[in-house]
């Protein structure tokens, strides 16, 4: 820094992850679920971001608590896959070891009820619903998530807590929320929306009351903020879910040949974790996390089995 110059403010930062819309928009389908949400934010999308208060450039600091996580414990009833529910707590308990005291995990629910809609007339989709015949359907919705998200958020700039609110959403309910904090605070508000490589555009009405956007993330940003694959602490340690992994099924078939081969599913994962000459150093779980990779090391692990067999 030269003579005169002025050092940076920092700005108390707090972000608010809208846990749904970012699920939805960043995460469903990918093998990035097991995603270190501190890392994401702290490392790679905070220092992407310029931010300036009253035309002076500022730094951001980090609260306690500085990653609020709205989200809901998923219904079994409900579930996409057996594993869901168990996969969503061992998700949050890693969450929960590693950064105790940097994020907070809120949460709401989810409600099941069975309602009467209308049905689109496939024979006539334009008809309007009222006019339509109406089935009995069941309904899923997460409830109170979006507004602590908002409650949370306009308490901590009213109180004077923070200097810089992020919010990690593209949901217009949130809109109020933040006029509310413009209107009444000096905090500056950013807003990142959650989704990859610009695949959905901000919300007109949310962008309009935020200081600055950013507009999407990216895959590398996601690769290079994932948790550890065993995260230690409390009686037992938490691990990764293996649905989680890419190709969940080409992995759980590497593991089962693993498994067969080192004896045990640790010694697999040992294995897995252990630089290897048959893979040019790189270790066989680094590979496995492409489909062509998966394929390359269960043939490997084919080729050695048969090997061994006719010996």
């Amino acid at each position: 820094m030269q003579r005169g110059e002025t050092a940076p403010s920092a700005l108390r930062t707090r972000v608010y992850v809208d846990g749904y819309n970012f699920y939805y928009g960043c995460l469903k389908g990918t093998c990035y679920k097991w995603l270190d949400l501190y890392q994401l934010f702290s490392q790679q999308v905070i220092p992407s971001v310029l931010v300036h208060r009253a035309g002076v450039p500022c730094r951001c600091e980090l609260l306690p608590e500085a990653i609020q996580y709205f989200t809901a414990r998923i219904i079994e009833t409900a579930a996409k896959a057996a594993d869901s529910v168990s996969s969503q707590a061992r998700y949050h308990s890693a969450l929960r070891k590693l950064h105790d005291g940097r994020i907070r995990i809120v949460e709401g629910y989810y409600s099941l009820t069975k309602v009467r809609m209308p049905r689109i007339d496939e024979a006539c989709p334009g008809r309007w619903p009222r006019d339509c015949d109406r089935v009995a359907v069941w309904k899923l919705e997460e409830k109170q998530s979006d507004v602590s998200l908002a409650l949370h958020a306009y308490h901590d700039a009213v109180s004077n807590h923070i200097d810089q609110a992020i919010v990690v959403s593209n949901d217009t309910d949130l809109m109020p929320a933040l006029r509310m904090i413009r209107a009444h605070t000096e905090v500056v508000v950013g807003l990142v929306i959650p989704t990859l490589d610009r695949q959905r555009s901000p919300n007109a009405d949310l962008a309009a009351h935020c200081h600055w956007v950013r507009r999407h993330l990216t895959v590398e940003e996601l690769a290079a903020s994932q948790l550890p694959r065993v995260v230690h602490g409390g009686k037992r340690p938490t691990i990764k879910p293996d649905s989680w992994h890419a190709h969940p099924e080409l992995f759980r078939e590497a593991l089962q040949l693993a498994t067969a081969v080192r004896g045990s599913r640790s010694a697999a994962f040992q294995w897995f974790d252990a630089p290897s000459p048959h893979f040019g150093g790189q270790t066989p779980i680094s590979v496995m996390t492409t489909e062509a990779g998966l394929r390359r090391v269960i043939a490997y692990m084919r080729r050695w089995t048969a090997d061994r067999t006719r010996c």
